[in-house]
């Protein structure tokens, strides 16, 4: 099955949802215009249940099937916030908001869920129920947690539940999945080192936490190079550093802060442990004292076996296997939707979005000709995971 010719032909239709959305950007849980348009389009659908609200503003909306009391509800998952950056695209459906930019995708997310929304509605093609989960704050806020600290998957009674992202450099028309971790987990350290300030010029009577610092900085390198095997992926970016403020005094404080990101539980656990352990030492050994405070973000996201060979077939059926990636390398970005697969077996995979700009930057834009490709997956993947009888 290709893209659908119905799909296609409300090209127009998704596309301009789509830009509509990047005009109007909003940040973390306070996307009231866009759930608001959301929960507008998905009553015009003809949704049998739409429900606004949970995770604070996110929106679901429930399709039920020609049969709907076969127990089985999927669920399917678009995210709907910007980033605080300022878009320098040039574009005619540019931000309206200074400082607010739709700069990682997540615009065509939630139109590629509503075009597929649209035809299930119409078709209804499938028995039990499709549930489209549109998120808030995934960029930093955590909605997917929210989301199903609310009940989610109880209240929906979801038994599987499939995530989608675009992504830059994946040709147009392919998509990429992995089984087992396919995005990291992002933890957060802040390292406090104390020692001695004092006059420049008399260093030997300071116990310098800049010196200190800068050693310690090069030494947090040997944490993944020689203490991660090399077969299991780990990151620690040290990102900031902060001391003194005049060049003739040597200050009494330092801090480092960074990231860790990690693609196996264990290896998370290992990351925290040692930084926690090591720091501490490592800066006593020059007469100062460290204090370390590690904050555990998203979790990784793993993608179920089961989940990810089906979801593959399903992209396999739309766009032709020669174009689906079954061994993607897994990114070091991180993603909420971690907790949805937390909570239910699930998949997460990429569709391309052409060589676009990298997410993140102030000229990235979302590839409209990846509205209908989308969209099609997501009907699809609905319609051969409930088929009707």
């Amino acid at each position: 099955m290709p893209v659908l010719n119905r799909i296609a032909d409300f090209h127009a239709e998704i596309t301009g949802w789509r830009q509509d959305f990047h005009a109007h950007p909003e940040l973390l849980f306070d996307v009231h215009r866009t759930a608001g348009r959301v929960e507008e389009l998905l009553r015009l659908f003809g949704c049998d249940e739409v429900v606004t609200g949970m995770g604070r503003t996110g929106v679901v909306g429930i399709i039920n099937g020609r049969q709907s009391d076969s127990g089985r509800t999927i669920g399917l998952r678009a995210d709907m916030d910007a980033l605080p950056i300022l878009e320098k695209t040039g574009k005619s459906y540019a931000s309206t908001a200074a400082g607010k930019m739709h700069a990682c995708g997540h615009d065509g997310h939630t139109a590629m869920l509503l075009g597929a929304a649209k035809y299930l509605a119409e078709t209804r093609n499938f028995d039990g129920r499709i549930a489209v989960i549109f998120q808030p704050a995934e960029e930093g806020g955590g909605g997917g947690r929210e989301m199903v600290r609310d009940g989610l998957m109880e209240q929906f009674n979801i038994s599987e539940v499939f995530g989608m992202h675009n992504m830059p450099g994946i040709p147009l028309g392919q998509f990429a999945i992995r089984e087992g971790g396919i995005m990291a987990a992002t933890d957060e350290f802040l390292i406090e080192i104390t020692g001695v300030g004092g006059h420049a010029a008399r260093p030997h009577a300071t116990i310098d936490p800049i010196v200190i610092a800068a050693q310690l900085i090069v030494a947090l390198q040997t944490f993944v190079s020689r203490n991660v095997d090399p077969m299991r992926q780990a990151v620690l970016s040290v990102t900031v550093m902060d001391a003194g403020g005049a060049y003739n005094v040597i200050p009494r404080d330092a801090r480092l802060k960074g990231t860790i990101r990690t693609l196996d539980p264990q290896v998370r656990q290992f990351m925290e442990d040692r930084l926690k352990s090591f720091v501490p030492e490592f800066v006593a050994s020059f007469g100062a004292k460290a204090n370390v405070s590690y904050r555990s973000g998203y979790p990784v996201t793993v993608n179920a076996p089961a989940q990810t060979s089906f979801a593959a077939s399903v992209a396999e059926d739309v766009v032709g296997a020669e174009r689906v990636e079954l061994n993607v390398d897994a990114s070091m970005g991180g993603e909420d939707f971690a907790y949805m697969l937390e909570a239910r077996p699930g998949a997460y995979i990429f569709i391309g979005n052409g060589p676009s700009a990298e997410l993140h930057t102030d000229d990235y834009d979302f590839n409209d000709e990846s509205l209908t490709t989308g969209a099609s997956y997501w009907v699809r993947l609905a319609e051969k995971a409930l088929p009707a009888t």
